[in-house]
């Protein structure tokens, strides 16, 4: 393992130690299979990318901008660039145009590197607006360029400006020179209001996360990385550079459409995922048992009873009774094995999992599935990693897991979690005030996440700025409402709405292909999307799942009353950030009448 080392040598030296072992590999869709790179050929090309960089005047910290899906390109340019004391900014590839052009302006970017067509068309369309931006270089050869776009070079011409070997004194130059205080990334957070802040990670912070991750997880050079979260995340951003790190190899998906495929050609090891992949595989799960014979679906079901009990025990530190270990050894010989195999996780060795709360009833059923799910909690401005289950460790469901050795962590005012330590952000890029507001002057940064800490393990109970008050002074936590209802497989988005108000009332978006079957099984085909979302059968259909659901919530904090949207929360609306989160403030804007008069309704009705 080389996580003592500075980004700057991390792949030379890796290159050194491993030689032809394979470090990353990738689908070529052309060929229909993975392609792998060793690391001399990692090294070799990174080399490459230095020298470019240098030939177009690339100086020390200059910044630069990544505008793409996953490929390993991005890893080249990032380690290139690294290599020279060069600074990487990774943009979401749906970002817009908008977007664009105000990091570009921001960081004061002259080169963008961008992946295919939708982020070359982005870029080179507001091109006049970015008086910095000199060139735009393209990763994928088949990328139409515009007729008038005389100033773009597709990524093998720009490599060949690296091909002069006279520049690579310069390079180990500025290697050598390379420092831990170096800034390395400027990572712009999505932006749930407003404009977004560009959070500024240094070389020192990522060797202090590679340090304390490496003291509590069980990473190795026989992992296999699969990459399914854009590199544009911090999560999985630190992630992969820590398993590159212990030497391990990143299987890099390109699109995250192809996520299931991928786990069943790479079969990883780990795999850093949300919470909400871990949803839609318990709601697979859940159709195979309800879809299958019955004798499929009471195996099932008893193997998960069974896998539940077990690991109750185990959770807790506790050595199962002998009758329940024989129970659970069979089944993880045959059923659980099974829905390992279907997923493509029979190889598992752990799979960390944050960036929002895990239902409970998700993290329970995937222990009981044999997989090792490593909870965490982490933001942008901590290099992502403040806390963790620890394997071998006792862990309780609904956990955070414990803070990572080197992080100092207080609970403040209205229950809010502070951080300080050396994984802490220096401030945000060009926004003192913003900095000022979120680091105080003993040092500790304000997460705005609230939580608490019990028999030495992290909760979170919200976010602080998204509790709402009823019209009735009751406190209301929405995520935790949320999280209860997503587990339903007719329910694929929610944001509850409760501020101000007198009741809680959701907006919901149900999975539209079982609301269709659904649909069919009752007679309904000839409605359309909108029909079906008011008619009577159907709310009453999806009201007695919500019902169910929040059983054990206070009177206070249950959905009285929704709505069934025909479309769902995107992006391309602004109702969701580019870390899939959502801008609530966008959605009641948006659904501003339509919220009115659910209130209207339930008051004529004589709600209260």
């Amino acid at each position: 393992m080389l996580t003592n080392c500075h980004l700057a040598r991390l792949v030379q030296e890796q290159a050194a130690r491993h030689g032809e072992r394979t470090a990353l590999s990738y689908r070529d869709y052309a060929q229909g299979k993975w392609v792998p790179v060793s690391w001399s050929d990692f090294e070799s090309r990174t080399r490459t990318v230095s020298r470019a960089l240098l030939a177009l005047g690339v100086g020390v910290q200059e910044k630069l901008a990544v505008f793409s899906q996953n490929k390993p390109e991005c890893l080249y340019v990032d380690f290139g660039a690294y290599a020279i004391r060069a600074v990487t900014i990774p943009f979401y590839a749906t970002s817009s145009g908008a977007q664009v052009t105000y990091m570009v302006g921001d960081a004061e970017i002259r080169y963008v590197f961008v992946g295919e067509q939708e982020q070359y068309d982005v870029a080179f369309s507001v091109m006049p607006l970015c008086p910095t931006l000199e060139k735009i270089i393209i990763f994928d050869p088949t990328v139409r360029k515009n007729p008038n776009d005389h100033l773009s070079v597709y990524f093998d011409d720009f490599l060949r400006m690296g091909e002069d070997e006279g520049l690579q004194g310069d390079v180990e130059r500025r290697t050598a020179d390379a420092r831990f205080e170096d800034l390395i990334n400027i990572l712009y957070t999505s932006g749930t209001t407003g404009n977004s802040k560009g959070v500024m990670l240094t070389a020192a912070m990522y060797h202090e996360a590679f340090r304390a991750n490496d003291a509590v997880l069980p990473i190795s050079e026989k992992d296999i990385l699969l990459n399914f979260l854009p590199f544009t995340h911090v999560f999985e951003r630190a992630w992969s550079y820590f398993g590159l790190a212990e030497g391990a190899q990143l299987a890099i998906n390109l699109r995250p459409n192809d996520v299931l495929q991928s786990l069943q050609e790479v079969h990883p090891t780990c795999m850093s995922a949300v919470p909400r992949f871990w949803e839609k595989v318990y709601q697979a799960v859940l159709d195979r048992m309800e879809n299958g014979a019955p004798v499929v679906r009471s195996l099932i079901s008893s193997a998960i009873d069974v896998g539940k009990r077990y690991m109750s025990y185990k959770s807790r530190g506790v050595v199962p009774p002998l009758p329940l270990t024989v129970k659970y050894r069979f089944y993880e010989r045959t059923v659980i094995a099974y829905l390992k195999k279907m997923l493509g996780l029979e190889r598992g060795n752990f799979f960390p999992t944050a960036g929002a709360a895990v239902p409970p009833v998700v993290e329970e059923f995937v222990h009981a599935a044999g997989i090792r799910m490593v909870v965490g909690y982490g933001l942008t401005e901590s290099t992502a990693t403040v806390s963790c289950d620890v394997p071998g460790m006792t862990y309780h469901i609904g956990s955070v897991g414990r803070i990572i050795d080197g992080l100092e962590l207080r609970i403040g005012p209205n229950n809010e979690i502070l951080l300080r330590g050396k994984t802490i952000t220096p401030g945000y890029y060009h926004k003192e005030k913003a900095t000022r507001e979120a680091i105080d002057e003993e040092g500790w940064f304000h997460t705005g996440d609230a939580g608490y800490m019990k028999d030495g393990e992290l909760y979170l109970t919200d976010r602080i700025k998204d509790l709402f008050k009823t019209s009735n002074g009751k406190y209301i936590a929405p995520q935790l409402i949320e999280s209860k209802l997503v587990v339903d497989r007719y329910i694929d988005q929610v944001v509850v709405v409760a501020d101000e108000h007198k009741f809680v009332s959701a907006l919901i978006v149900p999975d539209y292909k079982l609301l269709e079957q659904f649909a069919h099984d009752n007679g309904l085909d000839a409605l359309s999307r909108e029909e079906l979302c008011r008619h009577p059968q159907v709310v009453r259909f999806i009201a007695d799942r919500v019902d169910t659901l929040q059983q054990d919530l206070a009177h206070y904090e249950r959905i009285k009353r929704f709505l069934l949207l025909p479309r769902p929360f995107t992006m391309e609306q602004g109702e969701m950030t580019n870390t899939l989160k959502i801008r609530r403030k966008v959605v009641y804007e948006h659904y501003d009448a339509d919220i009115r008069q659910l209130y209207a309704d339930a008051e004529a009705e004589g709600h209260q």
